[in-house]
C-alpha cells in the first residue's frame, strides 16, 4: 500500500509539468536502474534477441514493445518505469519493424505483431516474400516464446507502439472508415492528436482512459478481424491488454498517457 502511495504521488507531480511540454522527456535521478536480461531465440538458422527490463520489483503489469522501430514510446516507458518500477520485453531487431530469418539459405521476413494465431503468420509470412512449412513453424514456436512471458499473474499488457501522421489513428476506427469493424466504441477528441490513441480490449480502460480525454478504441474481441496480433490474440483469450500509442518523436504525450494508464492500473490493484 505505501509502494502504491508513493507512485501516485510521483505521477500527480510529473502529469501537469509533463503536459506542458513537446519536447524530449528527461526525469532526474531516477529512483530505478534496471536489470537487463537479454535472451536469444532460435528461428530457423537465425536468432532474435529479446531484452527484458526490470525495474525495481515485478507489479503485475508487463509493457511490451514488438515493433524495434518504434523507439519513442519505450523512450517515454522507461523514463517513467525508473521511477514507478515495471517491467518491459522488447523485441530487438536493429530498429526495423519486420524481422528477416533463415532457413536452408532462404530468407523470410514477418511482422512480429501478426503472429499470434496460424491465420496470422501465413499472411504475415507471404505480405513479405515468401511462406513455407518451415517457416509457419519457425515463427509459431518464437511466437509461443514470446507469450511465455506472460504469467497467469500480469493483470495487464501494456504495448508499447508509435505511428505515423494519419496513417493509422482513431479515425481508423470511425464509422465509414476501414477498422470500423475492429471497434466496439470509439471516443474522439478535437482537443487530441489523432494518431494519439489508447487501445484497449477492456470496456472499463477504454472508459477511463476517455473520461482522462484521450481518443479511445474499445476492440471488439468477437468480430474483430483476425489477423494475428497480440491485441486480438488477447481479446480471444480475456487477457487485459492496452495499447498507447503517438506519432514518432512524441515522447512528452506518451509519457503522460502511460502516466495516465499506470495510475489507472495502480488504483485497480488497489482496490484488489
Amino acid at each position: 500500500m505505501k509502494k502504491i502511495l508513493i507512485l501516485f504521488i510521483f505521477l500527480a507531480q510529473n502529469l501537469f509539468s509533463l503536459a506542458q511540454s513537446n519536447e524530449s522527456l528527461v526525469i532526474s535521478q531516477p529512483f530505478y536502474v534496471p536489470t537487463i536480461e537479454t535472451i536469444e531465440h532460435p528461428i530457423g538458422d537465425s536468432k532474435i534477441k529479446v531484452k527484458i527490463y526490470q525495474y525495481g520489483e515485478p507489479n503485475h503489469i508487463l509493457c511490451i514493445n514488438l515493433h524495434a522501430n518504434e523507439t519513442t514510446s519505450v523512450n517515454a516507458a522507461t523514463a517513467v518505469l525508473a521511477n514507478t518500477g515495471g517491467t518491459i520485453v522488447r523485441v530487438m531487431n536493429n530498429e526495423q519493424r519486420v524481422i528477416p530469418f533463415k532457413i536452408n539459405g532462404v530468407r523470410y521476413r514477418f511482422d512480429p505483431n501478426r503472429i499470434f494465431s496460424d491465420v496470422g503468420i501465413q499472411q504475415t509470412l507471404r505480405e513479405n516474400g515468401r511462406i513455407s512449412a518451415a517457416a509457419i513453424k519457425a515463427v509459431d514456436q518464437f511466437a509461443k516464446s514470446l507469450l511465455a512471458y506472460f504469467p497467469d499473474s500480469i493483470s495487464c499488457i501494456v504495448a508499447l507502439h508509435n505511428n505515423t501522421n494519419e496513417a493509422y489513428s482513431v479515425k481508423s476506427y470511425l464509422p465509414g472508415s476501414r477498422r470500423e469493424k475492429d471497434a466496439k466504441a470509439v471516443a474522439s477528441f478535437a482537443s487530441q492528436d489523432v494518431d494519439d490513441i489508447a487501445f484497449t480490449t477492456d470496456s472499463l480502460l477504454y472508459k477511463k482512459m476517455a473520461d482522462c480525454g484521450y481518443n479511445s478504441i474499445w476492440q471488439d474481441n468477437i468480430n474483430v478481424k483476425q489477423d494475428g496480433s497480440l491485441s486480438v490474440y488477447c481479446g480471444n483469450n480475456n487477457i487485459r491488454y492496452i495499447n498507447i500509442e503517438t506519432q514518432h518523436g512524441s515522447v512528452s504525450q506518451y509519457a503522460t498517457m502511460f502516466e495516465s494508464l499506470l495510475a489507472i492500473l495502480f488504483e485497480d490493484m488497489k482496490k484488489e
